[in-house]
């Protein structure tokens, strides 16, 4: 995906600056915020003067940056003059000399705080320093509770990084795809920023999968009169009836996002012709004089099912119960005329445009008021300052942690008093517990879900009545964790259980430090990455809990007692070096061996090869990608290269965790098999066991490892583990198998 080379003269770029200023401003004067044009002006002079002879990796001036940042801010989100601003000077303080004392000087002290706010977080002048790791995550969330617009600006400058991303490198745009899809996304679904969280999962989608994007966008290219045509019929009969009835409303198709119909096709293993839920039909209304929101939305409800026939388990109520994001509409799901299944949503022109741009938006500093769209917010911000103050340093559990609350679907219960608690899917009665009070958790012995008695791992669904029973003899477990769905819960159990454990870590520590200095042994993190796998523990403090405790001894796994001595040994099992005369012994055989491969450069595509002579990479296990999948290199501690598929699990969270260690690859030299697993479904019937076995043998001269089908009454499922060199192999396999009759599904497993 390369950009154009830029080649404007001086003149063209001053014009080319100003004009698209004057579109900020333009829009900015057709909203409806108090018109507060000069400090905008002065904001973009300070900013233009500041940022004078800065480029982006593109080309192009700098300051085009902060204008697109402010524009989508102000436009896109609906933000005021106070956002523009600290939008236009966001990157000043970050990238050139002035201070957070030069911009209150100049501009107030809240644009002062809100560019300081975003300077903590800042990803720079979109170059090495655009990937934000997890701590700046943790500082990102964290001033969402002093200002939110911090949070909303600094996601309008993550749309437009994204917008403009083809002229990064290609391992950056993995790593900033990546964070993108893994944080930002589910950020903005949270804070109800629905355009601005599908157009960040399409941009990600298109950097990480570019075939698969351009395959689907054609596809979607070339149905689209069909699509046309189906939507006419379906909704002239609804047009009508709602003009039958008076109203003034806005009737509108809304297209599945291309990421959407791959993530479907994905998870649901089937072809572009089998998502039938290509698009959605919304009805965005002005409510008439006298006549409420929510009742016109149970009218026009009505009016629908005379028509057509709903789905009775496809029916949103969000109007009488909104989302967590202050997300209201009420969605139906209506038989078409073709047969097919078509979701209608009904808005109110409010509802509307706290959906679009977004419910955050609209708190305190445009309504000005303490509402309940204020508290549904607030509510949700105390939970994230709950995941804030986990000192857990970990940065993998803490973005696990915060996904737990930003991608979760969500269920309403209530307590016996009739409060209601919006918690995420497959939250148990333990979750709720911990949601009313720490204490209340830690003493947590069982619950009555609609007054019957239940375990606490008890998973909730919507409209339970939940209570708990507590007991002050009953103390934390451990495997809590293990069926704990909320990160508010996890954090404050992981918090008690640390309470309690401090003095048996602080023993295991110890322990340990002795045998260091006894030793004579120096750590560095290589070191202790080491050990921590030797002990199969993520951090210290769990080695240390280990030691502590006596469920574990550094004689039992470093087996001190040998004849060599602890330094050799400990040295020898971790291949640490510590140095001395014991290295200058070691065969020399064995030292070529076990030396670190050459630094590799990650800004230059990383080849991989495998034949007879050379293997550069190690295939990961949770994934297990072969040729032809779409892949990125991570560099490990021991300096090896690791292939993630990238639509790998683990793959996300190295991408948003360790950016600098990422690698563009693509596969070149290979010429071994891989071993992989298909997937076969179907209608039994007599022989069709041995047409399988006889194709895939025979006509695609494939190696089978092993097969294993089931029948259950007229339906088989076939799994076959076979060895292939490329995903093309396992595509000319399914073509093949498909073509045998009763075969209903074949593709393989992931």
């Amino acid at each position: 995906m390369e950009t154009k080379p830029y080649t404007l003269s001086a003149e063209e770029e001053n014009r080319l600056i100003d004009r698209e200023f004057r579109d900020l401003l333009d829009g900015y004067m057709s909203s409806n915020h108090r018109k507060k044009v000069d400090i905008i002006e002065r904001a973009f002079k300070f900013a233009r003067e500041a940022h004078h002879g800065v480029r982006r990796r593109s080309g192009e001036p700098y300051i085009l940056h902060p204008i697109a940042v402010a524009k989508i801010a102000s436009q896109e989100i609906g933000l005021g003059s106070t956002s523009i601003c600290a939008a236009l000077l966001h990157d000043v303080v970050e990238d050139t000399e002035f201070t957070v004392e030069d911009i209150e000087q100049h501009f107030g002290k809240k644009i002062a705080e809100i560019v300081a706010g975003l300077t903590k977080i800042s990803g720079g002048i979109f170059g090495d320093k655009a990937s934000a790791q997890a701590e700046n995550f943790r500082k990102l969330l964290l001033t969402m509770s002093q200002d939110i617009r911090v949070v909303l600006i600094k996601m309008a400058d993550r749309l437009h990084n994204m917008r403009t991303l083809g002229s990064m490198a290609p391992n950056k745009q993995y790593k900033i795809a990546g964070e993108t899809l893994y944080i930002y996304a589910p950020l903005a679904h949270r804070l109800g920023l629905f355009a601005i969280k599908t157009e960040l999962e399409d941009l990600s989608f298109k950097y990480e999968h570019p075939r698969e994007y351009e395959r689907i966008s054609g596809l979607l290219r070339r149905s689209e009169e069909g699509r046309s045509m189906v939507y006419n019929n379906f909704a002239a009969p609804i047009a009508e009836r709602l003009d039958a009835m008076g109203l003034e409303y806005e009737a509108k198709a809304r297209l599945k996002s291309v990421y959407s119909i791959w993530r479907k096709m994905e998870t649901k293993h089937i072809p572009f012709e089998e998502v039938y839920d290509l698009y959605a039909m919304r009805i965005i209304f002005d409510p008439p004089q006298g006549i409420g929101e929510k009742e016109m939305c149970y009218r026009i409800y009505a009016a629908l099912t005379d028509l057509y026939r709903p789905h009775p388990e496809r029916i949103r109520d969000w109007v009488a119960v909104p989302k967590a994001n202050g997300y209201q509409a009420l969605h139906v799901t209506l038989m078409g005329p073709d047969g097919n299944w078509i979701e209608v949503q009904i808005r109110s022109r409010r509802m509307d445009e706290i959906a679009e741009k977004g419910f955050a938006a609209h708190w305190k500093y445009k309504i000005g008021g303490e509402g309940e769209e204020e508290s549904e917010l607030s509510v949700w911000l105390r939970t994230i300052k709950d995941i804030l103050d986990d000192p857990t340093p970990n940065a993998i559990d803490f973005l696990d942690t915060l996904k737990l609350n930003l991608f979760s679907s969500e269920i309403v219960v209530f307590t016996p008093k009739g409060e209601l608690l919006t918690l995420p899917a497959g939250a148990t009665v333990l979750d709720v517990a911990y949601t009313l009070h720490s204490e209340i958790g830690n003493h947590c012995i069982a619950g009555k879900v609609n007054h019957k008695l239940v375990p606490l791992s008890q998973k909730l669904n919507s409209g339970d009545q939940v209570e708990v029973l507590t007991s002050q003899s009953q103390t934390p477990k451990r495997e809590w964790m293990t069926f704990l769905s909320t990160a508010k819960a996890k954090t404050r159990l992981r918090k008690e259980l640390r309470r309690e454990s401090q003095p048996v870590i602080e023993e295991g520590k110890k322990i340990f430090d002795t045998f260091l200095t006894e030793n004579s042994i120096t750590l560095n993190n290589d070191v202790i990455t080491k050990i921590l796998g030797t002990y199969h523990v993520q951090t210290r403090e769990e080695l240390f809990y280990k030691l502590g405790s006596g469920e574990a001894s550094i004689d039992d796994y470093l087996n001190v007692n040998t004849s060599r001595g602890a330094r050799s040994l400990v040295s020898r099992l971790f291949r640490l070096g510590f140095g001395g005369s014991d290295k200058k012994k070691k065969d020399p055989t064995a030292e070529t061996t076990s030396a670190k491969p050459a630094k590799i450069n990650t800004k230059e595509t990383y080849v991989l090869r495998f034949n007879d002579n050379e293997r550069n990479f190690h295939l990961s296990d949770c994934c297990r990608p072969i040729p032809g999948d779409d892949v990125m290199g991570f560099i490990r501690d021991d300096g090896e290269v690791e292939i993630h598929a990238l639509t790998c699990p683990r793959a996300q969270v190295l991408k948003a965790s360790y950016g600098p260690r990422i690698l563009a690859v693509k596969w070149e030299d290979v010429t071994e098999t891989f071993l992989t697993t298909v997937r076969i479904d179907g209608i039994d019937r007599h022989g069709i066991l041995q047409e399988l076995t006889h194709m895939i043998s025979t006509a695609l001269d494939i190696d089978i490892r092993s097969l294993n089908i089931e029948a259950r009454e007229e339906v088989f499922t076939c799994t076959l583990s076979v060895k292939v060199k490329s995903t093309a192999d396992i595509d000319a396999l399914c073509s093949k198998v498909l073509r045998i009759p009763g075969v209903r599904r074949a593709d393989r497993e992931k």
